[in-house]
């Protein structure tokens, strides 16, 4: 059956194939309605958006170059296929070129036609699905760089856009990758404090002896190599935002001195004993479970709920997987630029198909890196396909099977037990694809139209 039971129009004088072929389509799952000519045909075309437009060149009154032209000047997005006998290829081709998508020639064989429409309609898919993804980069689905359509990243964004307009804390947490500085980053520019800097320091990338210093300030003299007074990245936020990153693996007296500035909202400088009064926003993140370290008493429990004022959670890249191919086309989008390619990279089927089967541990991180990647890899084109993609996302081939059904000495019915397993794994297939017929294929390795004749023979 068709993908989606697809509307098709089919325009032919004669009777018999015209009848004939409808019949096969309509098995095929396709909704069809036929005409005998191309005044039929425009009236059918006036009150109906068909996916597909099937018609003979040479009719009776109004020929199929002006079925077509009607067709397309009213649907652009419609299907155009012209049939054509022998004599007239020169005037096919002259429709392919006024925007028909192909030409058979009569006499012609069915799965010629069935594989010509679906091509067709596959082309028309991709092309469909590219110019959406391109129109949700521009709009809803883009918050301040974070990229998603899914249900998650819908919820997220709304979340982000209330929790901008407050001055509350928050606390940021998700796996290594996700984009923790972004959502931040996010906050902070859609708030009142836009116009004041957004200060970012990485707890855990700054030693523990620099970490007060830094983020405290200090004074001349303070220690060894304080050769003059510094303000720190509290004082550097002041009136704007302070994001702090792994904020777990701050020492115990650290926490504590954040809890006081979180209170007081004053801090000491290292060294000094003045009293400096400051309003800054804190948004701090973890990929650790903050609960869990108070819980082993190696994060204050009063500093936690003083973070955790507002919770946000981004989820992994495994759980949103919807969103790679949104993802994919904005890594796409902004590092070609960088790249200097004359020209707009693509990025195959395939290569999305094994983008969106693997786990991604780095999550969007690690995405960005492969199709940076694959973007130095094939430096001299202008498509990415699956060998560009990096080691780990590649399908090893299956293993031989081992027998595992021992062989009767009295024999027994081989092509049935054939025919059992063969309809299981379809069953599996379709089940695992929500019925979808094409994936189904793909992962048995069949072509399609294999596959339906599969399903009807044995299911």
């Amino acid at each position: 059956m068709s993908d989606g039971g697809a509307h098709l129009l089919f325009v032919e004088d004669e009777a018999p194939l015209r009848e004939a072929t409808a019949e096969r389509l309509i098995e095929e799952g396709y909704q069809v309605v036929q005409v005998g000519t191309g005044e039929e045909a425009l009236a059918q075309l006036t009150e109906f958006a068909f996916d597909v437009v099937v018609t003979d060149l040479r009719l009776p009154g109004i020929d199929g170059t002006e079925v077509l032209a009607a067709a397309l000047s009213r649907y652009p997005e419609v299907v155009g296929v012209v049939v054509t006998g022998f004599g007239t290829v020169k005037d096919a081709v002259a429709s392919i070129k006024q925007g028909a998508t192909e030409f058979i020639t009569k006499p012609f064989q069915f799965d010629q036609l069935l594989h010509v429409i679906g091509s067709a309609l596959e082309q028309r898919r991709l092309r469909s699905e590219n110019a959406y993804l391109r129109s949700q980069l521009e709009e809803r689905y883009r918050f301040a760089g974070l990229v998603g359509s899914s249900p998650q990243m819908r919820e997220l964004f709304d979340l982000l856009e209330t929790v901008a307009t407050s001055t509350s804390t928050v606390l940021v947490t998700g796996e290594t990758g996700t984009g923790k500085e972004l959502a931040a980053r996010a906050i902070h520019h859609n708030s009142p404090r836009t116009n004041h800097r957004f200060v970012a320091l990485n707890c855990s990338a700054v030693p523990e002896a620099l970490l007060e210093s830094e983020l405290f300030g200090h004074v001349r003299g303070a220690f060894t190599g304080a050769v003059s007074t510094r303000k720190g990245r509290l004082e550097d936020a002041h009136q704007g935002t302070l994001f702090l990153d792994e904020v777990g693996t701050m020492s115990g007296n650290l926490q504590a001195k954040l809890l006081r500035v979180l209170q007081e909202r004053e801090l000491e400088r290292v060294g000094d004993n003045r009293t400096i009064k400051i309003d800054v926003r804190i948004i701090a993140a973890t990929n650790a479970d903050l609960s869990q370290l108070v819980s082993n008493g190696s994060f204050r429990e009063d500093l936690y709920y003083r973070l955790n004022v507002i919770p946000i959670f981004l989820p992994p890249l495994r759980n949103r997987r919807e969103d790679i191919p949104l993802l994919v086309q904005h890594f796409v989008r902004t590092l070609s630029p960088r790249q200097d390619r004359p020209r707009e990279v693509s990025v195959t089927q395939e290569a999305l198909r094994l983008m969106m089967g693997y786990d991604w541990p780095g999550n969007i991180r690690q995405l960005e890196n492969a199709i940076e990647r694959a973007f130095a890899l094939g430096s001299d084109r202008t498509q990415i396909d699956g060998p560009d993609l990096p080691p780990e996302l590649q399908i090893p081939l299956p293993s031989s099977p081992t027998l595992t059904t021992p062989v009767p000495e009295d024999g027994f019915d081989m092509p049935a037990y054939l025919a059992k397993t063969e309809r299981e794994l379809i069953q599996s297939a379709l089940t695992t694809t929500d019925g979808n017929k094409q994936q189904a294929a793909q992962r048995l390795g069949l072509k399609r139209t294999t596959l339906v004749e599969k399903v009807k023979r044995l299911l």
